[in-house]
């Protein structure tokens, strides 16, 4: 089963005067990279996110946040004195000012200046029923990493499918390669022989053994066969790491480095213009492969 390495889950709850929302998101990391953010007083929430989430997920940078708010009836208000006396002696100035211009003026009261943010604000208190929201709020983590989880598995899914055409693409390609090699093998026997006989007719003395053996050399050497062989046998071992459970992308990228020296061994030994269409083929299909398996867990 493939999970993927992104995904993104959210979880709201309320508690008497105060609400939160839990959020989880992550991308691509080669390793397991767990960030918390979380506000003050929560930090005994840390290990609890930290055991679950690592439970459940083996890569990825993982982000996890908790933003809470605490509605007017749950907050002390609270009267900031510096700003107050700063914008009294603002007013005052002020004032002063639009005299001396001969403007006229109109008195500031209290409530006026008390519903300005910057004087008086709200302050979540320290209450003694914090202890039963962030309870409350904990008891949350299972649902929102099992959500995550899920989200996870359904881009898996998806990622599955692309990569069995894309293996199902290697698999049919590598076949044409068979062929056109076949084809190639006959036309490439009869030129070698040929340019011995050109060869033999041409010179006096030469060893006709020694030639003959050079030339089955550069035969060898242009065979394809053990590619084709190595190819197919990555695409099996790719179909079944797609049905293996647990971290596989680190294995999926090991194995698009095999595919990808095979393609390109391929390409160098083609000789001919077919074959090495059909190299380039397999590269490109390789190389969109290698981006899929990216995000594979």
């Amino acid at each position: 089963m493939v999970n993927s390495m992104t995904g993104f889950a959210s979880v709201t709850g309320q508690h008497d005067h105060v609400s939160w929302a839990w959020e989880m998101r992550s991308v691509n990391n080669k390793g397991f990279d767990l960030r918390q953010r979380l506000p003050d007083g929560c930090e005994q929430l840390e290990k609890a996110v930290k055991s679950k989430v690592s439970a459940k997920c083996a890569r990825g940078t993982i982000f996890v946040s908790l933003k809470i708010k605490q509605d007017e009836l749950g907050a002390t208000p609270v009267l900031n004195m510096a700003a107050l006396d700063a914008v009294i002696a603002a007013e005052k100035i002020a004032v002063n000012a639009a005299k001396m211009a001969g403007l006229g003026v109109r008195e500031t009261d209290v409530s006026t200046l008390l519903s300005l943010p910057m004087v008086l604000g709200r302050q979540v208190s320290d209450s003694e029923n914090d202890a039963e929201w962030i309870g409350a709020a904990g008891a949350q983590l299972d649902e929102l990493v099992n959500k995550f989880a899920d989200a996870r598995a359904d881009e898996g899914a998806a990622l599955t499918k692309a990569l069995q055409s894309q293996i199902a693409s290697i698999a049919k390609l590598t076949d044409a390669a068979a062929t056109s090699a076949d084809l190639r093998q006959d036309v490439v026997k009869a030129r070698l022989q040929s340019q011995l006989a050109a060869i033999l007719d041409a010179s006096d003395g030469l060893d006709e053994t020694r030639l003959e053996q050079e030339l089955a050399i550069i035969a060898v050497k242009n065979d394809i066969t053990e590619e084709l062989d190595r190819l197919r046998a990555h695409a099996d071992a790719a179909k079944a790491l797609l049905k293996t459970k647990g971290a596989i992308g680190r294995k999926f990228d090991f194995l698009m480095q095999e595919f990808n020296r095979e393609a390109n061994t391929l390409c160098s030994k083609s000789g001919s213009t077919e074959l090495t269409r059909i190299g380039l083929d397999l590269k490109t299909i390789i190389d969109q492969m290698r981006e899929q398996v990216q995000n594979v867990e």
